[in-house]
């Protein structure tokens, strides 16, 4: 066999990354993970193990040896889910079994990215970032901007394996009160990373944009995929995910330019392989500010598959193949979504966006990135039945607002 396709993670990111792998080669996928999640689990699609060590940095290369010593393929194409198991890849590339494939930066631009102080002040110039302050635990705090602000941890690795009282995504905040006794959260808990103050950029939901971008190993950009937010999640742990969105569409209207300029960027930065833009419009200014970069697809990237461009294939033409494509923007209006249509019509804010999402979903353009109707055993369907009228309780009872 030329190659086979693992994926590192078990959660919603794995399993759609795992349909991709399904839907373009017709194979079950192979999934390794630290611990197992209920989206890859009871699945007919996935042969998925589990091992407690694959977080561990240094016996990463031992674990994933061990995974694929006995898979007969010339290239094991391996992509991560989140920004662990990218590490782990990149910071172990020379003690890998030698078929291992993978297309992500270097381990000092991955930290850039991943650590958002560095990230912040390596592009504070490129005019695509809100108002930002570094805030060291130890210092003193002065802020420059109006509140409401927005706190976020720096270390997002660090801060996604603790756990303390109060623990939240994103911190938004309406005064110093707030502010001290969130940042006290922090200095109790063991935290011991830098903090993101930023300005809130108003807006609801539907201010939100997604960008993702393939960028070859070559560093070409191969394609860039634009979409408009009009739900993100509203639960403490889950905030800043995006629950629904349409690609290829607007409320500001579709405006090809400023895509071409974040295309532009990201090959100004020398980027490879797959990432997601968060990105907010600024009404104030007129500006689309990118919030992070992070360097692999999100949650919600599934929609460049079901727009015509299977992301899994992206990866393996590249680094199996060697196919070199010309840049493609994919621009095929399709409406994704995690929540059901009831929370659709009644918790999205803008209803020039509701409106077309109902349209969308008259005309069958929709796609739920775990629901995939080969992958229906029992026990799979029970987790997506449960977890469908669990947003009704999450959007109800929802910690996030404008």
């Amino acid at each position: 066999m030329d190659f086979e396709v693992v994926i590192l993670g078990s959660d919603a990111n794995a399993y759609y990354m795992a349909r991709c792998a399904y839907e373009a080669y017709g194979r079950k996928v192979k999934v390794i993970s630290n611990a197992p999640m209920s989206f890859v689990n009871h699945s007919n699609i996935i042969d998925a193990r589990y091992d407690n060590r694959l977080w561990d940095i240094d016996k990463f290369p031992l674990v994933l040896n061990e995974f694929v010593k006995d898979i007969d393929a010339k290239k094991i194409v391996c992509i991560s889910s989140n920004e662990t198991y990218a590490r782990g890849l990149v910071t172990n590339k020379d003690k890998l079994d030698s078929r291992i494939v993978f297309n992500y930066v270097d381990l000092d631009f991955l930290e850039s990215l991943m650590m958002k102080d560095l990230f912040y002040e390596k592009y504070k110039d490129s005019g695509f970032l809100p108002k930002t302050i570094i805030y060291d635990l130890n210092d003193e705090l002065e802020i420059d901007f109006d509140f409401p602000i927005i706190i976020k941890p720096n270390d997002v690795i660090d801060f996604n394996h603790i756990n303390f009282e109060g623990k939240k995504k994103i911190y938004k905040l309406n005064n110093m009160d707030e502010v001290n006794y969130t940042i006290d959260c922090f200095r109790k808990s063991s935290y011991k990373g830098k903090l993101i103050i930023q300005e809130y950029i108003p807006g609801d939901d539907s201010a939100l944009f997604d960008g993702v971008v393939y960028c070859s190993s070559k560093g070409k950009c191969e394609l860039f995929a634009f979409a408009q937010i009009g739900l993100q999640e509203h639960t403490a742990k889950m905030v800043g995910n995006a629950a629904l969105l349409i690609n290829g569409f607007s409320t500001n209207g579709y405006d090809k330019d400023v895509i071409m300029g974040f295309k532009e960027f990201m090959e100004k930065i020398n980027f490879k392989g797959l990432a997601e833009l968060d990105i907010k419009y600024d009404s104030r200014d007129g500006k689309y500010k990118i919030l992070e970069i992070n360097a692999r697809q999100g949650r919600c990237s599934y929609y460049v598959t079901a727009a015509g461009y299977n992301l899994v294939k992206l990866v393996v033409d590249d680094l199996v193949y060697g196919k070199e494509k010309d840049f493609v923007l994919a621009d095929k209006e399709v409406l994704l979504t995690y929540v059901p249509k009831r929370i659709i019509k009644k918790y999205v804010v803008n209803d020039e966006f509701k409106k077309k999402a109902m349209e969308l979903y008259k005309a069958g353009k929709v796609v739920n990135p775990i629901i995939y109707k080969k992958d229906m055993p029992f026990k799979r369907i029970l987790f997506l039945v449960r977890k469908h009228f669990r947003y009704f309780k999450d959007y109800k009872n929802g910690y996030w607002k404008y």
